[in-house]
């Protein structure tokens, strides 16, 4: 019989200015700046609001060479002001501006998409980084991989870990340690199974980095913060981590306290649980236990499913042990109680707990027992973390980036100007995103997209298809609306 525990994966520690992650340090949670990085007051009073609210790295587009040039000057006011927020430059399409921005800051976060393995500009960057004291991190995003890998491995986690490993190899081999790595989607099955798959591949070539978790393109409010709770809260409930981004499309400094909420509710992991049908659960293959179609919440029936309920503090491992206890298959459905007082405090701890035996094909559904709540609006959580978790959806999806300072147009208002238009869809995904850096790619799970193509203009996408380019932006929602239905795919939720 084989016992399961919560223990931390065992990393390195990476110093990243004033802030150590790794090593047996407190995971650290950061978030990233939407201002303009040429304009450095914007820049720093949105920095010191995040620090304030808990954020202690912070990241900034350096997109071109004036955004690089121009992080000297964030950084000398920032401490200047007695600041001593680390801080990370976001490198896309331009390696050059690497070797720029690593002058400047604490970290230089590069996508393996943007540079080739062993071919002198990344070794170049990690002595530069090396000399300077700069950490780096590999950060491979679903969507945006070499050409090469795409061709091989198509846009699916084994690609994501193959991208991270070809240049953590080249940093095991110069001797570079302050390294840290992430693998980003805003799928959370691909972007957990990635993270898992990462791991493995670590850890059998003796690598421990640490590393940066995060859900991209989220999207905001409760939909938000559970999306991302369920894909952090499977790799938290696994021991992996180090540092988390929690992406809202919302002011950066409300990403923080979500940010701050789940790492404090896996700080005190506690328990021992046997199990005796572990080769029924594959962390890195997606497969249902159960031949349920449609996963059930509150007020639904229930006849035939078992209900197991989690009394103690670990609620994910208790529940999995449970399950991988059981000698039939047949349908279960998870519970645990919650006397919190907020609504999204309950939302995000209940969606990191129960989320991943969702997300993990173990649960069929799903009860939360929340005194202070309606059964209504425990229902809409439900719904959304099975949403989430990607077992059963019940109303449209956004993937919905937190935007940047590459962000062309006022993401957050046009999200809710989207949503409100379009919200009472049924299975339908929708990117808004707000430059095209990112978002064609990214947003490749979306049926349409709605992408930034250049101040006050807009490019609408059907699947990874460009249908209309370079709209102008007053005109865009409305055209969006018309080739949802030009499409057939105007069907309303029952």
């Amino acid at each position: 019989m084989n016992l399961t525990r919560f223990t931390r994966r065992a990393t390195n520690a990476v110093r990243i200015g004033s802030v150590t992650i790794g090593g047996g340090h407190p995971i650290a949670v950061q978030s990233m700046t939407n201002t303009d990085t040429k304009d450095t007051e914007a820049s720093v009073a949105q920095i010191e609001r995040i620090d304030r609210a808990g954020g202690h790295i912070v990241r900034l587009t350096a997109q071109g060479q004036r955004e690089g040039e121009n992080l000297q000057n964030i950084v000398r006011r920032l401490r200047e002001d007695r600041f001593d927020t680390a801080i990370v430059a976001d490198i896309h399409f331009l390696p050059e501006i690497a070797a720029t921005a690593a002058r400047y800051v604490d970290k230089v976060r590069i996508n393996p998409g943007n540079y080739r393995a062993a071919h002198g500009e990344f070794e170049a960057l990690i002595e530069q980084c090396r000399q300077r004291g700069v950490a780096l991190r590999i950060g491979v995003n679903h969507g945006s991989l070499a050409k090469r890998i795409f061709d091989r491995y198509g846009d699916t986690p084994e690609g994501m870990v193959v991208s991270a490993m070809e240049f953590l190899r080249v940093c095991k081999e110069r001797d570079f340690d302050q390294v840290v790595v992430s693998m980003k989607s805003s799928n959370t099955r691909v972007m957990v199974a990635a993270y898992r798959l990462l791991v493995e591949a670590m850890e059998h070539e003796a690598m421990h980095y640490p590393i940066h978790l995060g859900v991209t393109e989220a999207g905001n409010g409760l939909e938000g913060r559970i999306k991302s709770a369920v894909g952090i809260g499977a790799l938290l409930a696994d021991g992996i981590g180090d540092t988390i981004r929690v992406s809202l499309t919302e002011a950066p400094e409300n990403e923080i306290p979500v940010a701050r909420l789940l790492v404090d509710h896996f700080s005190h992991r506690t328990g021992e649980f046997s199990v005796k049908h572990p080769e029924r659960y594959s962390p890195t293959e997606y497969r249902r236990r159960s031949h349920v179609a449609v996963p059930v919440v509150h007020d639904e029936p229930t006849e035939g499913f078992r209900i197991l309920e989690a009394l103690s503090e670990n609620p994910t491992a208790e529940l999995r042990a449970a399950i991988l206890n059981m000698d039939s298959n047949e349908p279960v459905v998870v519970k645990c109680r919650y006397n919190e007082p907020s609504l999204e405090t309950l939302a995000v701890k209940a969606a990191a707990d129960l989320g991943p035996l969702l997300l993990d094909g173990l649960a069929d559904g799903i009860r939360i027992d929340a005194p202070a709540f309606d059964d209504a609006q425990l229902r809409e959580i439900e719904l959304m973390i099975l949403q989430a978790a990607r077992v059963r959806f019940s109303h449209t999806e956004y993937i919905a980036c937190p935007s940047c300072g590459r962000t062309l147009y006022d993401i957050e208002k046009t999200l809710a100007e989207i949503k409100s238009r379009t919200s009472h869809l049924k299975n339908l995904r929708i990117g808004v995103m707000g430059c095209i850096v990112n978002g064609p790619g990214e947003m490749a799970d979306a049926d349409y997209g709605y992408v930034g193509a250049a101040p006050g203009r807009i490019t609408l996408y059907k699947g990874c298809e460009i249908v209309e380019r370079n709209i102008p932006q007053e005109e865009a929602l409305d055209r969006l609306i018309d080739l949802i239905k030009a499409n057939g795919d105007w069907r309303e939720a029952e």
